[in-house]
């Protein structure tokens, strides 16, 4: 019996494909998804920390506030407004529209520029109230 497998080729991988809008906004629609999965984390230890007590709720919002803690934060803020739009995005597609080429090229790189701008507008008005 011939082993058949050994004379097909390999199915073409991320080495062989050129990237393109479309392609780098589904790669980073899943890693934001999976990224507001592992993000979630933070609402539910705030959240436990409100439950638990004022010493250790304080001390949760003074981690929040360090360096490491706001960079965190900015991040699932802008995996939460840029799966928000992709999945825009999506939904539009899933009603039939936006499939031509150079729309769907315009509309990948408008999401991760309306990403960028709506999370910095997103902080930018949390520290106007803020203050």
């Amino acid at each position: 019996m011939a082993n058949v497998t050994k004379n097909r080729p390999l199915s073409p991988h991320l080495q062989i494909y050129k990237p393109i809008p479309t392609m780098i906004m589904s790669i980073l629609h899943r890693i934001t998804g999976a990224a507001l999965y592992f993000g979630t984390i933070l609402v539910a230890w705030w959240l436990v920390a409100a439950s638990t007590g004022a010493d250790y709720f304080e001390w949760v919002n003074w981690f929040m506030g360090t360096i490491i803690g706001r960079l965190i934060l900015f991040g699932y803020t802008w995996a939460l407004v840029h799966h928000m739009l992709g999945g825009l995005r999506h939904l539009m597609w899933d009603v039939g529209y936006g499939f031509d080429k150079h729309f769907s090229t315009k509309l990948a790189k408008a999401n991760i520029i309306a990403s960028v701008v709506l999370t910095i507008l997103v902080w930018v008005v949390a520290y106007i109230i803020r203050t």
